[in-house]
């Protein structure tokens, strides 16, 4: 988990620095170049049956569907083994998340409604971005307790799954009801090789590509079927971790064996079977989905989330008339800063005063008003939900900088409450 933690930390450090690259070169002298680089058009396909899209829709649609792959995956293994795996570990980051989400969709709907404005942006001040969430805290260093971190990442993995249900749900257009009954066929096929037994990743992947196409093509986001194609890699390894010692200690006495009598400086043909051995047995024995989390994590916290970051935060901001009264902007400022923290706070106050949950020991009250606080930073998925809900590029660029200033107000807020709580708390 701490390796976990530390990855996202940095990445947040990469995903900051796409994201300030973007608003530089947008309002550069370069800046046609930025908008002409992402409308470069490319078409993928065999024969007829080719996907044409711009480079900024193949990585919005294409590159996130392995950043929500690994969501899935992050989502599966909490649910099975981590925070989410027992209701009494659950309940309270789970309560916390539900106040996260409902209370800013309320706050915007409520502004919107009111103001005749865009209801479809409800879910824009919905999300949490853990990367950069982490990346904040990773300026207060070990002053901030583990659990507090843990507590975050718990509420942040719940976030991305109402947001990944109200993708499915809201911002479906029209259904391609054949493409769809193919996808629901390639998903019945992952299912069948999990249930019979099926631990190599290869087939799995292979599968993922031709359903991604099916989604893509059904009129359902494409970065659905990363979410799919997580929930039905397997979680079981191919041995136990007794069998794998035993293996260990079989080939290892015949290493031993071999370097007794060894006088080349080279290993014998045997211990290099030994390695060989030894080396299958440690691929057997780990658990399909972390392995495959692991071998993910990388690519997609350093060039996944990077990419995308260029691509859609840069918002040339001497052309739009930005408005803090503007309802769609005024829904997502109060949403961030004032519907997160309250939903999160609110809800773990109450349920905790009523007796429904508990909180961890190991949290302080002043630890959650920080992790609320934090929560604000919406960034990623957020700019990626208003990509979603918006088609005039105007509303998009106005969204966009709401997103990214309300992401560095609470980014700041967060850290400067919790530097002040965490130092008295020690």
């Amino acid at each position: 988990m701490e390796n976990f933690l530390a990855k996202e930390s940095l990445s947040g450090t990469f995903l900051f620095g796409a994201a300030l690259i973007a608003m530089v070169w947008a309002n550069s002298f370069l800046a046609g170049a930025y908008f002409d680089l992402w409308n470069i058009h490319i078409s993928l396909g065999i024969g007829s049956h080719a996907i044409d899209m711009s480079l900024g829709h193949w990585i919005n649609d294409g590159l996130m569907a392995l950043f929500f792959l690994l969501i899935g995956l992050e989502i599966k293994r909490e649910m099975m083994v981590g925070e989410l795996s027992s209701l009494r570990q659950a309940a309270f980051p789970v309560v916390a998340a539900i106040g996260g989400v409902t209370l800013p969709a309320i706050f915007y709907i409520l502004i919107n409604l009111q103001q005749g404005g865009q209801m479809s942006g409800f879910a824009i001040p919905m999300a949490t971005d853990i990367a950069f969430v982490l990346g904040f805290l990773l300026i207060l260093g070990s002053r901030v307790p583990l659990s507090l971190k843990i507590f975050i990442t718990s509420i942040a993995v719940v976030d991305d799954l109402v947001a990944i249900a109200v993708i499915a749900i809201f911002y479906t257009g029209s259904i391609d009801f054949a493409s769809l009954g193919y996808a629901a066929i390639v998903i019945a096929a992952l299912v069948v090789m999990n249930r019979t037994g099926i631990k190599k990743l290869l087939p799995y992947l292979m599968l993922g590509i031709v359903l991604w196409f099916f989604v893509q093509a059904s009129g359902i986001h494409a970065t659905i079927a990363g979410v799919a194609l997580a929930l039905t890699i397997p979680v079981r390894s191919r041995i136990s971790g007794s069998q794998f010692l035993n293996v260990c200690s079989v080939e290892l006495a015949d290493f031993k064996q071999e370097e007794d009598n060894r006088e080349s400086i080279l290993l014998t043909s045997r211990q290099q079977d030994a390695l060989e051995e030894v080396q299958d047995a440690y691929d057997a024995v780990q658990n399909p989905l972390v392995r495959l989390e692991h071998q993910l994590h990388p690519f997609s916290a350093f060039i996944v989330m990077p990419i995308f970051a260029l691509a859609n935060a840069g918002v040339q901001i001497s052309g739009v008339e930005f408005s803090i009264l503007q309802p769609v902007t005024l829904g997502i400022i109060v949403g961030l800063v004032f519907g997160k923290p309250l939903g999160i706070i609110g809800f773990t106050y109450l349920a905790s005063r009523f007796g429904w949950v508990k909180k961890p020991d190991t949290l302080s009250w002043k630890h959650i008003i920080g992790a609320g606080l934090l929560c604000g930073v919406g960034f990623t998925m957020s700019i990626f939900i208003t990509n979603l809900a918006f088609e005039d590029a105007a509303m998009i660029s106005l969204a966009k900088l709401a997103i990214v200033a309300c992401s560095l107000l609470m980014g700041i807020i967060g850290v400067l409450y919790l530097r002040r709580a965490c130092k008295e708390s020690n």
